[in-house]
């Protein structure tokens, strides 16, 4: 059975039956324990996007959670999760094929944007929850190994925001994500982790650049989980303040020399990832001042696009975004928040089409394509 200083991996191309294996080798029915506790299982859907670009969670990773489960006798089970503010979970749910792996094995999903909320004591810090995550008393989180635009990475820790409200995952990013990630911890228990290292997107969250790595892991620390995943991205937990922080509060462990890491069936694999900072790149165009992950991350899109074509050392003027640009003044803003500046692409938040579009009339010609 699974330690918990231990990160199990399996390799192959079979994501369901890998997945299975993976949980069988590791005995999750045993930790599990009662077979009327109320499973729940956390994907990644941020966006409606397909797993395949490296953003959301493989249905075929959390399909075989489920067929394993109802293997062994339980049969309490749900899915539940939000998608980042500015997307609809209803959509990331039919687009990702979410609703129809519900309809398969008749294992509902809880949109947590529909659900209601209540406030709870973290810690020392009070966070509003939606309602669901009392009603799971067994919770398997199912990140993806991603790059982030903000936090520079997500996995497992920061995955639990889908369990949130919109009005506070927003709040997290006024409170500058990392404190509220890790106190969010000591609110929401997760009992098992199954990591989709599939294909994830080394820099940005919602996907478009997969790097293959057709792995699936299992673990039971988020943060020792966490602290694997940094190594693995060429960071450290010191990079990303909310891991060793979540360390700090007792939730886990960053000590990666006493931790197995084991391959299921052997096959040692060369987890070597490529070194990309393609948001340090771009980053010094942009004042940031607590933007929102979705509009954040639509800029970034847009302005690497930009880079590419030699355009974006043309702009002269930083690009504001974010909550505390509201009741600013400035040249050139992006997001509903920047709505005094001078030049403002409006939405919230912007696609990156827009964005790059308007842009890219303003890098030319002096202002946006909407002007």
């Amino acid at each position: 059975m699974i330690q918990r200083n231990e990160i199990w991996k399996i390799y192959g191309t079979d994501y369901k039956e890998m997945t299975v294996r993976l949980l069988e080798q590791t005995e999750l029915a045993v930790l599990a324990g009662d077979r009327q506790t109320v499973i729940g299982i956390k994907p990644n859907l941020a966006v409606p996007s397909p797993a395949e670009y490296g953003g959301t969670t493989h249905t075929e990773v959390v399909a075989g959670i489920i067929e394993y489960l109802q293997g062994n006798g339980f049969r309490n089970i749900i899915m539940a999760e939000g998608s980042w503010v500015g997307d609809k979970t209803a959509e990331a749910i039919e687009y990702c094929g979410y609703g129809a792996l519900s309809e398969r094995y008749g294992v509902p999903f809880v949109d947590t944007q529909l659900e209601r909320w209540h406030s709870v004591d973290c810690g020392g810090m009070k966070l509003d929850v939606t309602d669901v995550a009392d009603r799971i008393g067994f919770l398997i989180n199912v990140p993806v190994l991603k790059g982030h635009c903000q936090t520079k990475m997500t996995c497992a820790l920061k995955n639990l925001k889908g369990l949130l409200p919109n009005h506070e995952k927003s709040r997290f990013h006024r409170l500058g994500l990392h404190k509220p990630i890790a106190y969010l911890q000591k609110g929401i228990r997760q009992d098992f982790i199954v990591v989709d290292h599939i294909c994830g997107d080394l820099d940005f969250e919602e996907g478009g650049n997969p790097v293959v790595r057709n792995c699936v892991m299992a673990a039971l620390d988020p943060v020792l989980t966490d602290s694997y995943a940094l190594q693995l991205l060429h960071y450290t937990p010191d990079d990303v303040p909310y891991v060793r922080l979540a360390e700090e509060l007792g939730i886990g462990t960053t000590d990666l020399a006493s931790a197995r890491i084991l391959t299921v069936g052997g096959g040692e694999r060369d987890e070597e990832l490529p070194r990309t900072r393609k948001l340090l790149d771009i980053s010094y165009a942009v004042d940031d001042m607590d933007s929102c992950s979705a509009c954040y991350a639509n800029l970034s899109g847009a302005l690497w696009r930009l880079k590419e074509e030699g355009l974006l050392d043309l702009l002269q003027d930083p690009i504001g975004i974010g909550q505390g640009m509201q009741g600013r003044s400035g040249r050139l803003g992006v997001g509903r928040c920047t709505a005094g500046f001078e030049h403002c692409i409006k939405g919230c938040p912007p696609d990156e089409e827009k964005i790059y579009r308007e842009l890219k009339s303003y890098i030319r010609t002096g202002s946006l394509g909407n002007q």
